[in-house]
C-alpha cells in the first residue's frame, strides 16, 4: 500500500490523516460497508468483513429507489415506473434545448412573448413525441421520417377553357404511405385550389424586396 510506504519513509507524517484519507476513499468507492481500515504501529491494515460482503453481493446488478411517499400512496411498481419516466423528462429537455427544437436563443423580450415562444416549442415537442411513438417500429429517426414526408407534393390540375382548378395529390411513395398509415392519416386525393401563395422564412426576404 502506498500509504504504508509513505508513513515508513516519513516518520513525522500524520497517521490519523492517512487513516482519514483512506477511509474517505473507501467511502467514495462504496467499499466502506464491508471493508474496514485500521492502524497498528503506524501501519494501515485492511480487513474484509466476509458476512457483510456476502450480504452486499445479493444486490449485485440491482439498484434501489428511495422515495418519501407512504406505502398507501404509491406501490413499488408505480415508484419504479415514475423513476423510468425521468429518462423521458431528460430527453425532452435535451431535445428542446439542442437537438431538434432549439428553444434558445430567445429573441423576444416581453414575458408573455417569451412564454409563448416556450409554449410553441413544447407543442412541437409533443408532436415529435407522437411521431416517435408511432414510428417506433421503423428503422429511422423522426428527422428521417419527416424528410421522407417532404417528398409528398401536389399538382395543380386545370380544365382547358375553364377557370376551375384543383390540387391533385399523387399517390405517396411506399415508405411515406406506411409512415402516414402509422399515424392514422389518410391524404385526400384532391384539394380545392385556394390560390394562396405560401412563403417560407427563407423566401420571405426575397418577397419583401419584390414588393
Amino acid at each position: 500500500m502506498k500509504k504504508n510506504s509513505y508513513l515508513k519513509e516519513h516518520p513525522k507524517s500524520s497517521v490519523s490523516k492517512a487513516l482519514e484519507t483512506t477511509r474517505e476513499r473507501l467511502t467514495r468507492l462504496k467499499l466502506d460497508g464491508w471493508v474496514q481500515i485500521k492502524e497498528e504501529d503506524r501501519t494501515l491494515k485492511i480487513e474484509r468483513d466476509e458476512e457483510a460482503l456476502k450480504e452486499a453481493s445479493y444486490l449485485d446488478g440491482c439498484y434501489a429507489i428511495k422515495t418519501d411517499l407512504e406505502e398507501n400512496e404509491a406501490d413499488t411498481n408505480l415508484v419504479h415506473e415514475r423513476y423510468k419516466d425521468l429518462t423521458e423528462v431528460e430527453k425532452a429537455f435535451r431535445d428542446c434545448k439542442t437537438v431538434n427544437l432549439e428553444v434558445r436563443p430567445v429573441y423576444v423580450r416581453r414575458e408573455d412573448s417569451t412564454r409563448g415562444h416556450v409554449f410553441v416549442v413544447m407543442l412541437a415537442y409533443m408532436i415529435i413525441r407522437r411521431l416517435r411513438r408511432a414510428w417506433k417500429n421503423f428503422d429511422l429517426t423522426v428527422e428521417e421520417g419527416l424528410a421522407q414526408l417532404t417528398t409528398i407534393c401536389s399538382m395543380e390540375v386545370t380544365i382547358k377553357g375553364q377557370k376551375a382548378s384543383c390540387q391533385k395529390i399523387p399517390r405517396p411513395r411506399q415508405q411515406s404511405h406506411e409512415l402516414l398509415e402509422a399515424l392514422q392519416i389518410k391524404l385526400p386525393e384532391v384539394l380545392p385550389s385556394r390560390n394562396i401563395r405560401v412563403v417560407t422564412r427563407k423566401k420571405l426576404a426575397v418577397r419583401r424586396k419584390s414588393q
